[in-house]
């Protein structure tokens, strides 16, 4: 309770910018309640305090630039920085094994699920930094990771309104699960949705295998 005065305090006081701002250091590694202010912010704009689309605006912006940030801060500093001042980012060797075994369990899927897992997701722009993940792919999976990550705590919010404490501690507990379950929920929408024309593409590919084998067959006798 303590926490969330805080946290109202802020919002009274500095608006958007709170969000903005503490998501960034969050992703920087400094202590900050990023997914608490968000299901916060969420039911500031279930009582009309704030706009919601503002709200995933900024909330997005703040956490790419966060993990951009530090991204090319492991890009360019590599893994020595890390090793000799990691503690002050509260980044210690403990945490840098961790986050390396969610990266060798998942590979660069991890950048987009790591929102999801506490303790590891400050840390995955810094590794995928050190071990030069290419920016385009990390940029895919990191970006519409934050874009779902801010909705859902956002959401929180937005949808329980007064009952989303309670809500908040579910979500924030299974929130890997959740995340995968929806995006293996949204992927079979987008399938079905395109089913007709993923269907049309595979006849025009067998047609031109059947064309491209004839071909070879007139070839062979000739």
């Amino acid at each position: 309770m303590e926490m969330l005065h805080y946290i109202q305090e802020l919002f009274a006081r500095y608006g958007y910018s709170v969000l903005f701002f503490g998501l960034l250091l969050e992703f920087i590694a400094l202590p900050f309640p990023g997914e608490t202010t968000m299901a916060f912010a969420g039911f500031l704009s279930y009582t009309g305090r704030l706009d919601f689309a503002t709200l995933i605006a900024v909330g997005l912006a703040g956490t790419t630039v966060g993990m951009t940030i530090t991204y090319f801060i492991g890009l360019k500093a590599g893994l020595p920085f890390i090793q000799r001042y990691g503690k002050w980012i509260l980044f210690s060797p403990a945490k840098l094994e961790k986050t390396q075994h969610w990266f060798d369990r998942y590979g660069s899927f991890f950048v987009f699920i790591g929102y999801f897992i506490p303790g590891v997701r400050h840390f995955t722009g810094y590794l995928s930094g050190i071990i030069a993940l290419p920016f385009r792919k990390f940029a895919m999976y990191a970006y519409s990771g934050a874009l779902f990550w801010v909705l859902l705590f956002l959401s929180v919010g937005k949808v329980f309104g007064p009952q989303w404490t309670g809500i908040f501690h579910l979500f924030e507990t299974y929130a890997m699960r959740i995340a995968i379950g929806l995006v293996v929920l949204v992927a079979l929408i987008v399938v079905y949705r395109s089913r007709r024309s993923l269907r049309a593409q595979l006849l025009r590919l067998r047609a031109r295998f059947k064309v491209k084998a004839k071909i070879k067959q007139t070839s062979k006798e000739r």
